[in-house]
């Protein structure tokens, strides 16, 4: 992707440079993504829950048990960086697509991909370009990325234009809380060094309202909600209704 393609995308030139000197570190668990690899596994179980009794639903019968129960669904995974999130549902047998700006971080996807025996779409580009191609999914995803575009409520609508009928749009983000400052910007950055410092722009932060308008400008409808919290006895992350640092949100397109 050149250069003054991305000067017309979504994505900030700085933000791109920044996940793209990660190279290697992207899929090493105790280096600078390691809280990404630990956050991984809720998410991951989210997706594949909310995905899997949505797609029963809508085809009218029970959810069956199954070690890949995204098998046949169509998914978009919006600034996949070096892949985590793309080859776990990979794994679960959904059919993905996973695009990011930055270079770096698609060659040490696809790589990852390959030494794993998953076939995922990796490419390099912008969500703009294919919408561009009319590329269609039945679910997109936009988790932890909307913090880092240009244009939150555009890129809503980028990324909806890009569902199937009845798809789902899913995006993981942090809210602009003052809680948000002390444990994702000071705590995470400064003090506990999970993420590297610069990672986060606070300001850039999306609260639940927020991002609801722009689902709903999008025209789409808010079906689910949940905030993830880190407990700290067990090590691990966690769903909550404690949406005031990080959460998830999903909607869908009707008709």
């Amino acid at each position: 992707m050149e250069p003054e393609d991305l000067g017309r995308s979504s994505v900030s030139l700085d933000e791109v440079a920044r996940f793209d000197r990660l190279g290697e570190d992207w899929w090493n668990p105790e280096g600078p993504m390691r809280a990404l690899h630990q956050f991984n596994p809720v998410r991951v179980d989210y997706l594949r829950r909310l995905i899997s009794h949505r797609r029963a639903r809508l085809e009218g019968r029970r959810t069956a048990p199954s070690d890949r129960p995204l098998t046949g669904v169509t998914v978009l995974d919006i600034g996949c960086g070096g892949g985590l999130l793309s080859e776990s549902l990979a794994g679960l047998g959904a059919t993905m697509t996973a695009i990011d700006p930055a270079p770096t971080s698609i060659e040490i996807a696809r790589r990852h991909a390959g030494e794993s025996g998953l076939s995922i779409d990796y490419q390099c580009t912008s969500a703009e370009a294919l919408a561009a191609e009319g590329a269609r999914f039945d679910v997109v995803l936009a988790m932890e990325v909307i913090e880092h575009v240009r244009d939150p409520k555009s890129f809503i609508a980028l990324a909806a234009s890009m569902l199937e009928p009845h798809g789902l749009l899913v995006a993981a983000t942090l809210n602009r809380t003052m809680k948000s400052y002390a444990l994702a910007i000071l705590g995470a950055e400064y003090l506990l060094g999970w993420v590297p410092k610069g990672t986060h722009d606070w300001a850039k932060f999306v609260t639940p309202r927020e991002l609801g308008t722009a689902l709903r400008a999008a025209d789409l409808h808010a079906i689910d909600e949940t905030g993830v919290v880190f407990d700290p006895i067990s090590g691990k992350w966690r769903e909550s209704s404690d949406m005031g640092v990080n959460y998830m949100m999903a909607a869908e397109r009707r008709g």
